[in-house]
């Protein structure tokens, strides 16, 4: 792999998910806990949940996501806004995809959440604006177009979310999947344009 932004954000994200999967107060200290941020000011909590996992898959899943959509994304904020501008784009998303989060639950002492979800979505939602029919392969094996994986990454967000399985907050999927299409399309707002003519001309 080439060591760029995506990738050091992967390699930072597994190495403290695993820190933290074997002390629990690595993991204690860096989980969302609105009660803490609300009470003790601990702010750095809306930046620190989004580099730690519930399990493997939780981490594989958003870590797969984010390596596919992610080199596109960073040339696109780096020609921009300089070296640091896809690193701004993913962390803004994780702050941003929570604050929703944050105002329903500050005063509940029984919440948790934690995951990349805000940041990987705000980057896959924004690679969708530039090939909605670029090819991937799931998992290396299932062959899938960007705009598909988006509507089913998008579905299970919501179902899970309804489900309410665990301290996942999939919710922050929708909020960072709305921040990264916002975002992109205030910074660039041809996108609009460019997305509706690719999305009528299908290429595979």
């Amino acid at each position: 792999m080439d060591l760029n932004h995506t990738t050091a954000i992967i390699i930072i994200t597994v190495l403290i998910s695993l820190a933290a999967w074997q002390n629990p107060k690595i993991m204690g200290r860096l989980i969302f806990d609105p009660i803490r941020v609300n009470r003790y000011k601990q702010f750095d909590r809306f930046v620190t949940h989004g580099f730690v996992h519930a399990d493997g898959m939780h981490l594989l899943f958003n870590m797969f996501t984010l390596y596919f959509f992610g080199r596109v994304i960073e040339r696109f904020y780096i020609e921009r806004f300089g070296s640091l501008g896809f690193v701004i784009f993913y962390v803004l998303a994780i702050i941003v995809a929570m604050i929703p989060t944050y105002l329903k639950h500050k005063h509940n002492s029984r919440y948790l959440s934690l995951g990349a979800s805000g940041g990987v979505s705000a980057v896959l939602f924004a690679f969708v604006l530039f090939a909605p029919w670029q090819t991937l392969y799931f998992f290396g094996v299932l062959p899938i177009p960007a705009i598909v994986f988006a509507v089913l990454y998008t579905a299970y967000s919501v179902y899970a979310e309804r489900r309410g399985t665990g301290s996942t907050n999939h919710s922050a999927h929708l909020f960072g999947a709305a921040f990264g299409v916002v975002a992109s399309i205030i910074i660039e707002p041809t996108l609009v344009l460019h997305f509706i003519n690719a999305l009528l001309n299908p290429r595979f």
